[in-house]
């Protein structure tokens, strides 16, 4: 489309279509560009290409093969799915957790935080060309998959949730790991936030790009890092019925920038801050069971929240009293994002595009289901 005044042309506008295949992009995310010259005015994002129709299982799926279907929505979040999901069960057949069972899954939800912004971090490093740092990010987060593997027997799908609690326990040996990790992990994480908070190729690309206010962040409904780096103190950690958190030290971590800059910052923050909620959970593990014997026919209808590492998820369930439910609805921090992302765009550069986008922490997997 050309903007023409007294016969001269003095912009045209071009679609470009970007993704779901792109070489900066972990994920197939599709948006329709609009540019004008090298400025976005415009973006549309298109989703529909990985759906599986998950929440479509209930009818051939019952209540405890279900928890292994949630896992699969997403791989790298897979134990804050399945957390979530026998939550809401529990809440609904009224089912008390034993609190030991609590603080192991408390446990395993920051591990997975913390190999999920490492895995992130590296993609971000290599968005800039960084290669050294993405693979040092990365092989930081082995020796935390690593860690999942000797306690939970797996590295990224540990399924160790069940209805009721957990169904591994944490031996002496894990325990003396899981300490030595912590304690490894704290120079390390503080070294990975001044390189990437204090280089100066990282900051020219990232401050003042992407810049949204929190005022919008709520209006279109953000959540997690992405609205925490605007400056909302919002988290779902802080919610009395999750997991074993209002035991522990926990204030959310927020930066007031609202650029690319500032949601870089909250997860790398959010990483350290993680690495001390397993150490103090581990020092604070209460000793009993690990979880009860049930049977779950849930009627009626529930919904619970947790906070993923990218944000805050929602699950919704409606039980008729049988083993089968009438109803599963996930609402990921992905689709959340979307809206945001597409304020953020508008304005800036074309070059600047694959940097916005990785700074929600896209997971189309999640969204689409």
């Amino acid at each position: 489309m050309k903007i023409e005044f007294g016969g001269i042309i003095l912009a045209a506008r071009t679609i470009v279509p970007f993704g779901p295949q792109h070489p900066v992009l972990p994920e197939p995310i599709h948006l329709k560009l609009e540019l004008e010259d090298e400025i976005v005015v415009g973006a549309l994002p298109q989703i529909g290409y990985v759906h599986r129709g998950l929440e479509g299982l209930v009818d051939k799926k019952d209540i405890n093969q279900l928890i292994y279907v949630c896992e699969r929505v997403c791989g790298i979040c897979s134990h804050q799915h399945s957390m979530c999901y026998c939550e809401t069960i529990e809440k609904l057949c009224n089912i008390e957790v034993p609190e030991r069972a609590k603080y192991l899954r408390t446990i395993w939800a920051e591990l997975h935080r913390v190999h999920s912004h490492l895995l992130w971090l590296g993609l971000f490093a290599d968005a800039f060309g960084y290669e050294s740092l993405f693979m040092q990010t990365w092989r930081v987060r082995e020796k935390t998959v690593d860690i999942m593997e000797k306690t939970a027997g797996t590295r990224i799908i540990i399924s160790v949730n069940v209805v009721g609690g957990v169904r591994r326990d944490l031996d002496d040996n894990m325990i003396t790991e899981l300490k030595d990790y912590t304690k490894e992990m704290k120079g390390v994480f503080e070294k990975f936030k001044k390189a990437f908070g204090d280089d100066k190729a990282i900051i020219n690309r990232t401050q003042g790009i992407g810049v949204i206010t929190a005022e919008q962040m709520i209006e279109l409904g953000g959540v997690g890092p992405t609205l925490r780096g605007s400056g909302v103190k919002q988290d779902c950690r802080l919610l009395p019925d999750v997991g074993a958190y209002k035991n522990l030290t926990f204030e959310p971590i927020v930066e007031n920038g609202g650029d690319c800059y500032a949601r870089m910052m909250v997860r790398m923050r959010e990483t350290i801050q993680a690495n001390e909620l397993i150490e103090e959970a581990v020092n604070k593990l209460p000793a009993g069971p690990i979880n009860v014997d049930v049977k779950p026919k849930p009627e009626g209808e529930q919904i619970s929240r947790i906070e993923q590492p990218r944000g805050e998820l929602m699950y919704y369930i409606r039980g008729n009293g049988t083993k089968n439910l009438d109803r599963l609805r996930i609402r990921t921090p992905t689709f959340s994002n979307i809206p945001p992302l597409l304020k953020m765009l508008p304005g800036c550069q074309m070059a600047d595009v694959p940097v916005i986008v990785l700074t929600i922490d896209p997971c189309i997997s999640c969204t689409e289901r």
